[in-house]
């Protein structure tokens, strides 16, 4: 799950801090002691997300839809 924000990443590198942000705001608690040693959310959890928007455990967001959400979050920690 962490390919498509890797993707989006490369083609709107100004979204970069936004998702900076949403990685740490997702991680694992206790990500520093287990390997890969990266603030990376848990994969049950993800699979729960994808699961309760699309109806598919395995659903990858569209482009523009993960674009939009990454904006909408980040928006709504700087208000906060």
């Amino acid at each position: 799950m962490v390919l498509p924000f890797v993707k989006l990443a490369l083609r709107r590198p100004h979204l970069i801090p936004a998702l900076m942000g949403m990685a740490w705001a997702f991680r694992a608690r206790g990500w520093m002691r287990r390997p890969p040693f990266l603030p990376l959310p848990p994969k049950d959890y993800m699979r729960w997300r994808m699961d309760t928007a699309y109806g598919d455990a395995d659903a990858v967001p569209p482009d523009d839809e993960l674009e939009r959400f990454v904006r909408w979050a980040h928006a709504m920690r700087r208000d906060m």
